[in-house]
């Protein structure tokens, strides 16, 4: 599957902030893993730099993850870089990426004293950032413009599709308080289901693009959630952080009034709580509080304890109401989703 390069958003936010902070900020872009990130930072080094060095700690090796053990000598560090990664920074025109920083913390930590340095722009990515493994014994860098990336929404599921012109006029009717037409509105809400089942995630609307096969977007978005739950092993080996993901759909169909935390399984509720707190900082759900009046002071009314859960994105939450069965092109039925996805 060829890889995509997609219209996002985020973009715009990424470029306001290179011509605002002028490198007194890097630039932390966290999200769910295969949300983009990795993708829209090196596309945007490539349109708006001279050059770039992209680190992935995910894959780098000790010599360049030792570099950040001793931050007295910038010059050498910055030497070394160009040397090992074959690349010639210049100043105020080059951004060094940090991809999967969560998995270095001391570059993470480095961060304060780069920036002070002033010479080149600093862009961060990563997941799971908030665990307390992942920023033991560092000072979180105060040096940071933190963006939040999600799975593509509607109007960049457009765009993918080179839709560039149906949010604007949908904007335009809608400030003129007039109707969109029956033709219009079953062409776009036909796109909006297959949105829907889909979801945002870009590997699964590339897959759609490339083949238009729900099979094998099926597939692809099965291994983006064992993947997510490979992931929630790593802060909670007893497994019920993922049996809490996989509760979700069950608990929605149901209509329940809130989230039911015994889906877990044993353990105390302060246990469930804190496993509940990494599902959430993982960025792989939403989590959706009751409040009791709905004014602009709405966190004064939140209930902190009455809450449901949904997927981040809706294409993971319709394979993941499957998940326990084989594909097939006809086991999505609307009936069946829509009270879910209500």
């Amino acid at each position: 599957m060829m890889d995509r390069i997609f219209r996002r958003r985020i973009y715009d936010e990424m470029l306001e902030w290179k011509e605002s902070s002028n490198g007194s900020r890097a630039l932390l872009i966290k999200g769910a893993r295969r949300v983009g990130k990795s993708t829209i930072v090196e596309e945007f080094a490539k349109r708006e730099y001279l050059s770039y060095i992209l680190i992935n700690f995910a894959q780098q090796g000790s010599d360049v993850i030792d570099l950040f053990d001793d931050l007295s000598n910038i010059d050498y560090i910055m030497l070394r870089l160009q040397l090992i990664f074959g690349v010639s920074l210049h100043e105020r025109k080059s951004v060094i990426i940090f991809d999967e920083v969560q998995l270095c913390p001391k570059a993470r930590a480095a961060i304060k004293f780069l920036v002070a340095d002033g010479r080149y722009d600093y862009i961060e990515t990563g997941s799971l950032l908030t665990l307390r493994e992942n920023v033991k014994g560092i000072v979180i860098p105060s040096e940071e413009k933190v963006l939040m990336m999600n799975p593509m929404d509607f109007e960049e599921f457009c765009w993918a599709y080179s839709d560039d012109a149906s949010f604007p006029l949908l904007h335009t009717l809608y400030e003129a308080l007039e109707p969109i037409g029956q033709a219009a509105f079953r062409k776009l809400i036909e796109k909006f289901r297959l949105y829907l089942l889909t979801g945002g995630m870009p590997q699964a609307v590339s897959a759609l693009l490339e083949e238009n096969n729900f099979r094998h977007v099926d597939e692809v978005k099965r291994e983006i959630i064992e993947l997510y739950e490979a992931d929630f092993y790593k802060f909670d080996p007893s497994g019920r952080a993922a049996r809490l993901f996989e509760a979700i759909p069950g608990n929605l169909s149901k209509n329940r009034t809130k989230f039911s935390l015994n889906a877990a399984g044993g353990g105390t509720r302060s246990k469930k709580e804190e496993i509940l707190a990494g599902l959430v900082d993982s960025n792989t759900v939403n989590i959706s509080h009751h409040v009791t009046n709905p004014d602009p002071a709405i966190a004064l009314s939140k209930d902190v304890d009455t809450f449901k859960l949904f997927v981040a994105d809706t294409g993971l939450f319709v394979t993941l109401a499957f998940k326990g069965s084989r594909f097939s092109d006809n086991v999505i039925e609307e009936p069946q989703i829509t009270p879910m996805l209500a």
